[in-house]
């Protein structure tokens, strides 16, 4: 199974939240791991178009990813 890393901050305000019931770091860890779980998405679409066994997967996968990171349709190839 893979592993998936967070910032120490992150893992400190988790700490906090579970460990002291410091129930005030909840939106700073609700938006740090939103943020994770973005960057995991982007990351498996740049993988996804990367790997793509046909070029109409690897075009479909690379607008997805574009789409994702919030390139302007007009700024593409």
């Amino acid at each position: 199974m893979k592993q998936v890393q967070i910032s120490k901050e992150l893992f400190y305000l988790l700490l906090a939240y579970h460990l002291m019931d410091m129930e005030e770091y909840l939106p700073d860890i609700e938006k740090g791991l939103e943020n994770k779980l973005d960057a995991l998405v982007k990351h498996q679409l740049y993988s996804s178009y990367k790997t793509a066994p046909t070029e109409e997967e690897r075009e479909k996968a690379r607008k997805e990813y574009l789409d994702k990171i919030g390139i302007h349709k007009d700024f593409r190839w």
